[in-house]
């Protein structure tokens, strides 16, 4: 199999994070593209050109992390990360999409912040940035637990360092001690350490 990624890339490092947690990783070759550059081979795979993009086994490729992530959670070894069914199911990817909305606004922000400053938009970043603290609030009170890891625990963890890395400046700790203990759990397990975003 084949992953397209960037080593920054929160989404990606979701993915990678479970081909490690599932035993997978010898089995997929990693390959950091350039999206915005529109690397020939990510573009052949996805109209999208957005990472991860799934080269799976059987050649289909496969786009967006929630659908990445549950290919290779089903292929491969282990506790499932995502219940197959059930309200187990349903809690676990109620905070996984939490997880990826906080995300999802952090990178809204970045792009936004990349424009030059004249044609930024402050009415549009003052409401991504308060949405990305009302999803950090509600993970906070779901109280996700790094020993239970599951794929809502996992993206959980992943948004927490990822804003870390992307938004030094904006406090998440302050008020989320959930968080904050979760992200020093998860950090220390080898899947992380191997695919903390550079």
């Amino acid at each position: 199999m084949k992953l397209y990624i960037t080593t920054p890339s929160p989404f990606a490092r979701k993915v990678r994070i479970v081909a490690r947690e599932k035993g997978l990783s010898e089995r997929i070759e990693e390959i950091a593209v350039d999206p915005y550059g529109n690397a020939p081979e990510l573009l052949a795979t996805n109209p999208a050109v957005q990472v991860p993009t799934l080269i799976a086994e059987d050649g289909l490729p496969l786009n967006d992390s929630p659908v990445i992530a549950e290919y290779l959670d089903a292929l491969g070894a282990g506790p499932r990360l995502l219940p197959p069914e059930g309200a187990e199911r349903l809690r676990v990817k109620r905070l996984e999409t939490l997880g990826n909305a906080t995300l999802e606004m952090g990178v809204k922000l970045v792009l936004e912040k990349r424009r030059p400053e004249h044609e930024r938009s402050a009415s549009w970043m003052e409401r991504w940035t308060v949405n990305m603290g009302r999803t950090l609030d509600a993970l906070e009170a779901a109280a996700p637990d790094a020993e239970a890891l599951d794929m809502g625990v996992l993206t959980a963890g992943v948004a927490v360092t990822w804003i870390s890395f992307r938004h030094p400046d904006y406090d998440w700790k302050t008020g989320r001690p959930n968080l904050v203990a979760l992200q020093a759990a998860l950090e220390k397990r080898p899947s992380f350490i191997d695919t903390y975003p550079v």
